[in-house]
């Protein structure tokens, strides 16, 4: 039966998203913003770049640890409990931060705990409730999650370069720590529900069978078998690509164009393009991935995606860089909402969480990889094509490998199999 809410013209789970797009905003905005708060504060505390880097990347890395932790206090506690926890876990982090002095100090608190508590505020604590509440417009419901993303990454940098150079990092840091709080205390509390009405967003005449279907698809396997199951070491392949080729580019790709001859002004503005467009374009695969097989739509991003990498090594001037800037911007984004949605389809809403959690840290292993090897390929051999090449080869590995993927009608049956 269609609920009382879809009657009505407007379904309650439209504002789930909504909120879950702004908190993902603010929390991929600051975990892959740091840029514009790495000088100030190696000089103010004194680090080298090589420590303040290598805390950084011990941040990401336990960024990406935390996310099954995440995923699995979401299925034990809800999703209500998770955010205000990791809430709490930023702004204690943020305070520990502006007072540490010392790189033990700092790494725990900057590099270590602020990750932990962004990670139980990121898009893998929001991925199951969005799940619940979207069957049939499962897919742009997601999708949304990765258009937060980008706007976190085109706009927070700005913003936050602006307030550094009004306030101070600790200033900034501050302020970040207050918003995030005031944002995500009503979201929690006001908006996210993890019980969704019955039927979800299906039209009349849809619910049952469907969800008599998705509630088989719940019980059927638990954590241990389902990971031992193919669908999912395919996603985090397609993910560790997708990781290394996207901290590669976030990295070393205004570098590897400026020593390819363009100047930094050109080289940043080919890279924010990528990041603009994406914005545009996640909205129209989120449209697509509801109308078509979800693993033609992750074969097309990671396909493009990959020719894109050997485009960039490629081009020689500004109207060809800015053209492989929007041609790999439209598919920039899509492959983390297309992948939580296909393990939502095969492994049903009861264990996305923690599936898309240990998948995604397939995606932070790739970028550190990639963080190393751009600089190190380059330092060893004087060539971008090491890092750049390998990243291209990688992700046109992942698009194939995910034509292999079940589709939504077949993914019970081969879970099964599997």
């Amino acid at each position: 039966m269609a609920t009382d809410e879809t009657r009505q013209g407007w379904y309650f789970g439209w504002n789930i998203v909504a909120a879950a797009t702004l908190l993902t905003c603010l929390t991929v905005g600051m975990r892959l913003g740091i840029g514009p708060f790495f000088l100030p504060m190696s000089d103010d505390l004194g680090f080298s770049r090589s420590l303040l880097a290598g805390i950084i990347a011990i941040g990401m890395l336990f960024y990406g640890l935390a996310m099954p932790l995440a995923g699995y206090l979401v299925g034990r506690w809800g999703t209500r409990a998770v955010l205000l926890l990791g809430t709490a876990i930023v702004a204690g982090s943020t305070i520990w931060t502006v007072f540490a002095r010392t790189p033990l100090t700092f790494l725990l608190s900057f590099g270590v705990l602020m990750s932990v508590g962004l990670a139980f505020t990121s898009p893998v604590a929001l991925t199951p409730v969005i799940s619940r509440w979207f069957t049939r417009q499962r897919g742009t419901a997601l999708f949304f999650l990765s258009t937060g993303s980008m706007a976190g990454m085109a706009f927070m940098t700005p913003i936050l370069t602006f307030a550094i150079e009004a306030y101070g990092w600790q200033g900034t840091l501050l302020g970040f720590a207050a918003a995030f709080v005031l944002v995500t205390i009503p979201a929690a509390l006001l908006v996210i529900r993890d019980n969704a009405p019955p039927g979800t967003d299906l039209l009349p005449g849809q619910s049952g069978a469907k969800a008599a279907a998705a509630a088989a698809q719940n019980d059927l396997l638990g954590f241990g078998e389902a990971v031992r199951t193919s669908p999912f070491w395919k996603i985090f392949i397609g993910l560790f690509a997708c990781g290394f080729s996207m901290n590669l580019l976030g990295t070393h790709g205004v570098p590897m164009l400026m020593d390819h001859g363009f100047d930094a002004m050109t080289s940043s503005t080919g890279i924010g393009l990528i990041g603009l467009v994406a914005i545009v374009g996640t909205m129209i695969l989120g449209r697509l991935s509801d109308k078509m097989p979800r693993r033609n739509i992750l074969f097309a991003i990671y396909f493009i995606r990959g020719l894109g990498f050997f485009a960039l090594l490629l081009v020689g001037t500004h109207w060809e860089l800015y053209l492989a800037a929007a041609i790999g911007g439209m598919v920039w984004a899509g492959s983390i909402a297309t992948s939580s949605a296909i393990l939502a389809d095969v492994y049903g809403v009861r264990l996305v969480g923690v599936m898309y959690g240990w998948a995604y840290l397939g995606h932070q292993i790739g970028a550190m990889i990639s963080s190393w090897l751009g600089g190190w390929g380059y330092e060893m051999y004087g060539t971008h094509w090491i890092a750049f090449g390998a990243s291209g080869i990688l992700l046109l590995a992942a698009a194939f490998i995910s034509l292999r993927l079940p589709d939504r009608s077949l993914a019970l049956r081969q879970v099964q199999a599997a």
